[in-house]
């Protein structure tokens, strides 16, 4: 999303992000995650990240994605913050990528911004992973969905690694809303989502599962919730405890986050909003 856009909202996400922190376990308890991430910059310059995810096969990378206005492709950026490469996506469009996810050996692309509130139709492209070698996608296949109840602006899904379902967190509903794409997805006509719960905040712009499904992080502009998932406990049944709000250092525009592959912390990465550098963050686990 547009930083002229999104700009308009902060106010009122700054509030509701303190009304969640309010609900949220107190800091003062162990901590998870190091306060004080690790920062590398960005090079070159990528001006709209709206989604990251931490490359299977590439070791050492994250894919990268931009949002509406943009090509439909990804970036492979190492962990240094180095960019190696674009890669093309044919044959589909960047109406509003808000958030993607690896999940087993498939990336998943949401196109799941509205900032106006005015799409029937929103889309979700997978494809296996590609090795650093490929410079074109050629075979995404799409997930065309719609809501039970009229139009939503998203910016945050998770994928279920065991059953592939998909959750898709609303942005500016008063409560986000996360509503269901059952496995097995169809892909030669649209998919209806159902409406399967909330959380008691707004604002998501981006959410992350764990490689081993045991945790969650949603993302606002202002925080991060962490959910942890026990044994036999599905998604939407551990969004419904109460998370513990961990550090964040606070972003120009952040939008992006994911756990790195080996679960021994996670990424964070903003748009460049008003700023000319943008930096990789890294929480390494205590």
């Amino acid at each position: 999303m547009k930083f002229v856009l999104s700009s308009i909202l902060l106010l009122c996400f700054f509030i509701s992000g303190i009304a969640c922190h309010k609900k949220t376990s107190d800091l003062s308890e162990k901590p998870i995650f190091d306060s004080q991430p690790i920062s590398k910059p960005v090079i070159p310059l990528i001006n709209e990240t709206s989604g990251i995810a931490d490359s299977k096969i590439n070791d050492g990378f994250l894919w990268v994605q931009e949002d509406s206005g943009n090509p439909p492709e990804l970036f492979l950026t190492g962990h240094d913050g180095k960019v190696l490469k674009k890669v093309f996506i044919k044959d589909v469009v960047n109406r509003d990528w808000e958030d993607m996810a690896i999940s087993g050996n498939e990336i998943f692309v949401a196109d799941i911004g509205d900032n106006n509130l005015v799409h029937q139709q929103y889309f979700i492209y997978y494809f296996p992973e590609p090795s650093s070698s490929i410079d074109t996608i050629k075979n995404a296949a799409t997930i065309a969905f719609q809501y039970p109840d009229g139009a939503h602006d998203a910016e945050a899904f998770l994928v279920d690694g065991d059953t592939k379902d998909i959750y898709i967190i609303s942005k500016r509903d008063n409560a986000a809303n996360i509503y269901k794409i059952p496995y097995p997805y169809k892909t030669g006509s649209v998919n209806t989502t159902s409406l399967v719960g909330s959380l008691p905040y707004t604002g998501v712009v981006s959410a992350a599962i764990s490689p081993d499904g045991k945790e969650i992080l949603v993302k606002t502009y202002f925080g991060i919730n962490y959910y942890k998932r026990s044994a036999g406990q599905s998604i939407i049944q551990a969004l419904q405890t109460t998370p513990k709000r961990i550090p964040y250092t606070i972003e120009p525009q952040g939008e992006a986050i994911c756990f790195n592959k080996n679960n021994t912390g996670f990424y964070t990465l903003s748009e460049k909003a008003m700023s000319n550098t943008v930096s990789l963050y890294f929480y390494p686990r205590k």
